[in-house]
């Protein structure tokens, strides 16, 4: 007689075989697999009745461990049901089910779970057991998305979350650049500059965040349009939103503008932006005076720095003083509070930088590289030579690094500004995460309609993602990993249908834990 048995493996497994008995032993006939859930096992039990008994669809009936006569059943369906709804509840969390649009919300937790095309999302959903709208509704909805307004109350719901949960007295601010899988230019896909060096139309995108990373604005910009001209636009949207005046923005050097800060300052806000080395010597030159280039590991040095590089601004830093000018708004309405800080490991990086940059110049002046002019090569009457005077001035100041802001040390000390700077990395993780786990990019839309409902679903999905990682304190991708397999199937058998779910394995049961998640 052949039947179907299972026969328990390690760690928790369990094999299906097609076994025959044969002179009062069994003899395996064939392996139909391992299972290693409740799913599994339910499929390969499937599999393994339609070789014993073809033409029906059967499931196993177990009795005491050992396998009985079949009885007709039918898996019909089968859903992703936990990971699902532990996204449904954290979309619900947020506050986005304010949109009100299915299909959006379709999209938004589609494109967390496997990043693909708008298309290709309704596969996702299939695998998922999820029932969808139409693709020609999804595509329709890219169109609602911005006559709906939906970008407006996703970040309004994003900064009800994070004025109660985080804080947005300190919000960070970075751009990153989109490229598209096109060969012609329009009025916002244009070739810029572009850090990867990619020659591709692109757009140019900043992001503004709360302290903890968590999105709180994103701004659309032509790919040709310089970074500094960005940041205004995000923060008076942003500002004009919540009817916020007073907040401290804090950005990297490339924003660093005298119209930018000018601007901002007249708006009432304060800011920490990283300041160029090049401006060191100026900055420090009192102590450059009377201590040196000598700095010790850890030394932090408060002073002022001219907004506009004039003989009269300068002036300001008087080195026939020993001590450091105490920047006051009411005195010095020219100049900004400009901290500087030395660290050891950073002029170590540095200085292997420098050595590298001029072996490559030694290199181009000797003629055995043909290539760009790089730094620290100066050209006279047609012959290079090593611009030693340069090299010199960039070997004094390895090391440091600037932060410039319209603060008073009486409210902001300086490990404060130099700590609220570093916090810079949170802006950067989150372009991080839109770019590889939500991969925003390239992007493959061509009107400006499109593209700004793309940003708006990955701006959608990264508020999630963060608050999904924050909460729990495991990546995205590991949260997807782990709550994936777990899956609900629906079994008919005798015209009845009966459900069967996979038990949480620890690590799924701790994220549960976590979220206070409650699948149904």
């Amino acid at each position: 007689m052949v039947f179907v048995r299972k026969v328990p493996g390690r760690a928790g497994a369990t094999k299906v075989q097609v076994a025959e008995r044969r002179a009062g032993r069994d003899v395996v006939l064939e392996t139909v697999g391992t299972a290693r859930s409740e799913a599994e096992l339910a499929v390969l039990m499937d599999q393994a009745r339609r070789r014993v008994y073809p033409g029906q669809q059967a499931l196993d009936l177990d009795v005491g461990g050992e396998s009985v006569a079949p009885r007709a059943g039918v898996i019909t369906s089968k859903r992703h049901a936990v990971l699902w709804e532990v996204l449904t509840q954290a979309y619900a969390r947020l506050g986005f089910d304010v949109v009100g649009d299915e299909a959006f919300k379709q999209l938004v937790l589609a494109r967390i779970i496997e990043p693909t095309s708008k298309a290709d999302s309704l596969r996702v959903l299939d695998e998922l057991g999820i029932g969808h709208a139409s693709l020609r509704t999804m595509f329709r909805t890219l169109k609602r998305v911005g006559e709906g307004g939906y970008r407006d109350q996703v970040a309004a719901a994003c900064f009800a979350h994070a004025t109660t949960h985080g804080d947005v007295s300190l919000c960070l601010y970075d751009v990153t650049t989109l490229y598209f899988e096109a060969e012609k230019e329009d009025d916002l896909r244009k070739v810029g500059y572009s850090k990867e060096r990619r020659v591709d139309p692109q757009i140019v995108v900043g992001l503004l965040v709360d302290r903890a990373g968590f999105p709180l604005e994103i701004g659309c910009f032509e790919g040709n349009k310089a970074e500094t001209a960005t940041i205004l636009p995000v923060i008076k949207d942003f500002q004009a939103r919540h009817g916020l005046a007073d907040f401290i923005i804090v950005a990297d050097a490339g924003m660093l503008s005298a119209g930018n800060l000018k601007a901002l300052d007249e708006a009432g806000l304060r800011f920490i932006v990283g300041s160029r080395v090049t401006k060191a010597p100026a900055d420090l030159a009192s102590h450059f005076r009377w201590h040196g280039d000598a700095f010790t590991d850890g030394q932090v040095i408060d002073t002022i720095t001219p907004r506009v590089a004039t003989k009269k601004a300068a002036a300001v830093n008087e080195v026939t003083k020993r001590a450091e000018p105490v920047w006051d708004p009411k005195v010095h309405e020219r100049s900004w509070r400009a901290v500087w800080a030395y660290s050891a490991k950073r002029a170590a990086r540095d200085g292997k930088t420098l050595t590298l940059q001029e072996n490559r110049a030694k290199a181009v002046i000797a003629g055995e590289k043909a290539a760009r002019t790089p730094r620290f090569v100066k050209t006279k009457n047609g012959a290079v030579s090593l611009d030693e005077t340069a090299l010199a001035r960039a070997r004094r100041l390895v090391g440091l690094k600037g932060y410039v802001t319209n603060m008073p040390a009486t409210v902001m000390p300086a490990g404060e500004v130099i700590a609220s700077y570093h916090d810079l990395w949170q802006v950067e993780a989150s372009f991080r995460m839109s770019k590889t786990d939500l991969r925003a990019r390239p992007v493959f839309h061509h009107t400006r309609e499109a593209i700004e409902a793309h940003l708006t679903i990955v701006f959608t999905a990264l508020a999630i993602s963060r608050h999904l990682q924050d909460v729990t304190g495991l990546s995205i991708k590991k949260i997807i990993r782990t709550l994936r397999p777990l899956q609900q199937i629906t079994v008919r058998i005798a015209g009845h249908d009966h459900t069967a779910a996979d038990p949480a394995t620890p690590a799924a049961q701790e994220i549960l834990d976590a979220l206070d998640a409650h699948p149904q």
